[in-house]
């Protein structure tokens, strides 16, 4: 009788250190996943990028995703001048080619591409309806500083189309060229067809010829100083997964 008793609690013990023995589940402790990450992402990209970051928080529990969006020149350098990102998501190669160049990251890979589109208030009072227009005397324009890839982009379009824009005001990124659209500070702003979609009825979007519009191809990278470089390396692998892929293309964006 005195063994019947005590044989339950013996397996009890067992099964316990057993269970000690067990590897912890994909994305614990083992894998180096957690903790807290800075992303700097381009501004075009933060719809898409506040998804991923939730989701990548419920898959890893214990870990955040802190993200920075900006104009991407302006987020390299401030990678370039020590800013503590672990992941750097460019709206252009050759900002993320700058960054590559200084040492602060390694084996960027491309994740999107992205188009451009005229952007004006919902009543039009510009009487905008194509490229053309934009170049048309009293026709207020916003558009990115030359040196954000949504402007260099855009001045490779007006190229292509053989017009000459002067813009009545150069934006830092293109959210903020977007904003000055749905506000009316502007008759127009040339941004990403992304910004467009996600702006909802607060601008109307005018499509750019295919003949004469211009793409820009997005890269991401881990940055050579990460502090938590597992986890960024996970948050790269997330974006470029087909989840991440998904959640992109619902926002706008093409393959890279």
């Amino acid at each position: 009788m005195t063994r019947l008793l005590r044989l339950p609690w013996l397996l009890i013990v067992l099964l316990l250190v057993a269970g000690c023995g067990q590897a912890p589940p994909p994305g614990g402790a083992a894998s180096g996943v957690g903790g807290t990450i800075r992303v700097f992402a381009a501004a075009s990209l933060t719809r898409s990028f506040t998804t991923l970051a939730h989701d990548f928080e419920r898959q890893h529990p214990g870990s955040t995703v802190e993200l920075s969006f900006g104009g991407s020149s302006d987020l390299a350098e401030q990678i370039d001048n020590g800013a503590p990102a672990d992941v750097f998501a460019s709206a252009s190669p050759v900002n993320m080619r700058q960054v590559v160049r200084a040492g602060n990251a390694r084996r960027p890979r491309p994740f999107a591409r992205n188009t451009m589109e005229i952007a004006v208030p919902p009543d039009n009072p510009g009487h905008v309806h194509g490229l053309d227009d934009l170049a048309r005397d009293g026709v207020k324009v916003a558009l990115c500083q030359p040196q954000v890839p949504c402007g260099s982009v855009a001045r490779e379009v007006f190229a292509r189309a053989g017009i000459s824009v002067h813009p009545v005001t150069e934006e830092v990124d293109v959210t903020s060229v977007l904003t000055k659209v749905a506000i009316g500070e502007v008759d127009a702003g040339l941004v990403y067809v992304t910004d467009v979609r996600s702006a909802g009825g607060q601008v109307h979007g005018i499509p750019v010829p295919a003949a004469v519009n211009a793409s820009t191809t997005y890269p991401i990278a881990a940055t050579s100083g990460s502090g938590n470089p597992a986890t960024a390396r996970a948050f790269v692998a997330l974006v470029l997964s087909g989840r991440g892929q998904r959640v992109l293309a619902r926002d706008g964006f093409g393959s890279a």
